[in-house]
């Protein structure tokens, strides 16, 4: 199967390769017009199958690698690295994307996907698919070169004789989470390759109007939304494992994957601008080129070891390639633009700064000047190191000094944009827009102060509060918008009230499902400000010992060791009690694993979550000096509130991924003898039936 899989990686390439030469020659042809010996049509068609081909080729080598992971095939290094018999046949998956060969195979693989999609869904604009198709196997190229030369994933054992087990995946990877993670993050960064390719493309082809963002919107939010999932799923993941208490620490590798997430949304804000106004055109090409760069810049600092990072699972010496090809996308798109920047001029200028483009401007803006900031500040570990020979690296209070301000001031944008109209917005139309949720954000200031809350007295509850406050108006404002538009609908068409609020949805799904995701993103950030409440508590506990935290009190009811043909574990079982009573029927059970294969450690967290707070509890180990279990115990507020708000992000990405309702056309009989009406000759009925 090795030999198989390698094959396939080859033919792929052979067949990328063609794809990005022969796509590229009938492109050429086409522009500069004449007689040629093959009819470019036809040989752009030749480069699509090829590319189609490929699609399988990389399919069959992907199937190649977990068919020989399932089989436990310890002729191949990679097998041996990251696999072993006793793994779970979940984890089994996991060991595709566990090191640096398997996620390029991975990258390469859902690349493959999004091009066959691309490929057989090119009818509707056969040139610009072209482009783009020709575009994605240049990216394909680079990859492909990469698992045939550089990573292998079918490298034979050292030595030539397999052993008889492997060393195992790494155990932070065993987690169920883990099986998700990887893939969704993936699907977040290779998806941006498709609106990546349809810019520069329609850029390069100077492609009249906006319909270039007409057809990748739907891959933009769809991808945008894998990556936020991928996100999230991984701060669930270091919240439930790595057993620190919280779920971001500013880390490398989680800043690589904010990073994309932050400029595709300025992006997603900015094309609407081009749509409605025709301006910000070269803003919005260098968003997206920028985000790809990031994408590709986030893979290089998750395989390629520049930085120091729990979440970094493969360490080699592929950074030069990276940079390389980075160095040839940057120089490509400033090629491109610089020749075509005339094409991108814009049709109107900003009219007024209290507006709709405005706020956008401001968004874009300042969710730029974050992702620098992160940037900065996870590159300048590697900057100085080259340049001073010593690595400094860059304290999480830097990030959060600047993150928290900006992410509150966004917080602000997300609930004024929606309020503001195009061009320029009235003070009649402020007054009204903006009393309900300004009286919601003074009411909210009034209860967190009687609520015990000084925001005057910690910077950290101060930016809490206002995030609560603010959280409060953004969601009157959504609620308005819902409750306005219902209202109309229903007196206009006598449906009940969540009948009209369902008709109002699919009537403009892009627009109401953004509403959803703004809301979804307030209910993340009240989870947020909860993080200035946390409260933490440690003890060594023998049996029948007591620990108290806020409300709880939890009781030692024994330690137990344990094993089995993975790994051994110590663990405590640890009754609760909330202000004196029993609140859980089985008791928490923290634990510290040891996997055999490895030696290597793994925190499995317990944790009791409701609306309020999470009980996070964690088995330190033993200290060695009186043989007693280390408990430590978090209390962490509204950190609930998080998952909930991504749920509620996810339905509204859905929901504006959904067609809107057409506009239903009923024609008019004209009696022959009246004449034609000067007026049109059909009806457009606004609603789906009264």
């Amino acid at each position: 199967m090795a030999a198989f899989g390698a094959f396939a990686l080859l033919i792929a390439l052979v067949l990328a390769a063609y794809n990005l030469v022969a796509g590229g020659v009938a492109l050429r042809l086409l522009a500069v017009g004449g007689r040629a010996r093959i009819a470019p049509e036809r040989l752009a068609e030749t480069a699509r199958r090829a590319g189609i081909a490929g699609f399988f080729a990389i399919m069959a080598a992907a199937f190649a690698l977990v068919w020989s992971v399932f089989h436990n095939d310890f002729t191949i290094e990679y097998i041996v690295e990251h696999s072993n018999r006793a793994l779970p046949a979940a984890y089994k998956f996991a060991a595709l994307w566990s090191g640096q060969e398997g996620s390029l195979l991975l990258w390469a693989s859902l690349l493959a996907i999004y091009g066959f999609v691309l490929r057989v869904r090119h009818h509707s604009d056969v040139k610009l698919h072209a482009y783009a198709g020709t575009i994605l196997a240049g990216v394909q190229v680079f990859f492909l070169l990469l698992l045939n030369f550089a990573a292998p994933p079918f490298s034979g054992v050292r030595g030539g004789i397999a052993p008889p087990d492997g060393n195992g995946l790494n155990p932070l990877l065993q987690y169920p989470e883990m099986v998700i993670h990887p893939p969704m993050l993936y699907l977040g960064y290779v998806g941006f390759s498709v609106p990546f390719a349809f810019a520069l493309g329609a850029l390069m082809m100077r492609y009249p109007g906006e319909k270039w963002i007409h057809i990748t919107r739907r891959w933009t939010m769809a991808t945008w939304m894998f990556l936020t999932i991928g996100i999230f799923l991984g701060m669930h993941w270091a919240y439930a494992v790595l057993g620190w208490g919280g779920y971001w620490g500013w880390d490398p590798v989680e800043n690589a994957s904010l990073m994309p997430w932050l400029t595709g949304t300025a992006f997603l804000h900015s094309v609407m601008m081009q749509e409605k106004r025709g301006m910000m055109k070269s803003w919005n090409v260098w968003l997206i080129f920028a985000t790809f760069l990031l994408t590709l810049l986030g893979t290089l600092l998750t395989r390629a070891g520049l930085v120091s990072s729990v979440h970094a699972f493969a360490q080699s010496s592929i950074g030069d390639w990276f940079v390389g090809f980075m160095v040839i996308v940057l120089a490509v798109c400033l090629f491109t633009y610089i020749l075509q920047r005339d094409h991108l001029k814009s049709e109107h200028q900003m009219e007024s700064l209290v507006s709709r483009e405005s706020s956008f401007l401001f968004n874009n803006l300042v969710l730029l000047a974050a992702c620098f900031t992160i940037l900065w500040g996870t590159l300048f570990p590697v900057l100085s190191e080259y340049f001073e020979g010593t690595k400094k690296t860059v304290a999480g209070a830097y990030y959060s000094h600047v993150a928290i301000p900006i992410g509150v001031f966004l917080l602000f944008l997300t609930g004024v944009g929606p309020l503001l109209a195009w061009r320029a917005s009235s003070f009649k139309s402020l007054r009204k827009n903006f009393v309900l949720p300004g009286i919601a954000f003074l009411a909210t200031v009034v209860v967190c102060i009687a609520a015990g809350l000084k925001p005057w007295a910690d910077e950290g509850i101060f930016y809490s509060t206002m995030t609560f406050a603010l959280g409060v108006a953004v969601a009157t404002a959504i609620c308005s918008e819902f409750l306005r538009g219902a209202g109309v609908l229903h007196r206009q068409t006598g449906k009940n009230f969540a009948a009209s609020t369902v008709l109002l949805v699919r009537r403009s799904t892009r627009r109401y499902g953004g509403y959803i995701v703004h809301l979804g993103l307030v209910v993340i950030f009240i989870g947020f400000a909860g993080y200035a409440f946390n409260r933490s508590a440690e003890k060594e506990m023998a049996v029948g010992s007591k620990m108290e935290i806020g409300p709880y009190t939890l009781v030692n009811l024994g330690n137990t060791e344990e094993s089995n043909a993975n790994y051994d574990t110590e663990f405590s079982q640890l009754d609760v009690f909330e202000n004196g009573k029993k609140i859980l029927d089985q008791p928490m059970s923290p634990e510290k694993r040891v996997y055999l294969v490895n030696g290597q450690p793994q925190t499995m967290v317990a944790n009791h979550s409701t609306l309020r707070w999470d009980l996070y509890v964690v088995y330190e180990g033993k200290n060695p000096d009186t043989g007693l279990p280390i408990i430590k115990a978090f209390l962490n507020p509204l950190v609930t509130w998080i998952w909930i708000g991504l749920v509620v992000v996810v339905f509204g990405t859905l929901v504006a991924l959904v067609p809107s309702l057409s506009p239903v056309r009923a024609v008019v009989a004209v009696p022959s003898s009246t004449g034609p009406l000067p007026g049109a000759a059909a009806v457009r009925a606004t609603g789906g039936g009264n």
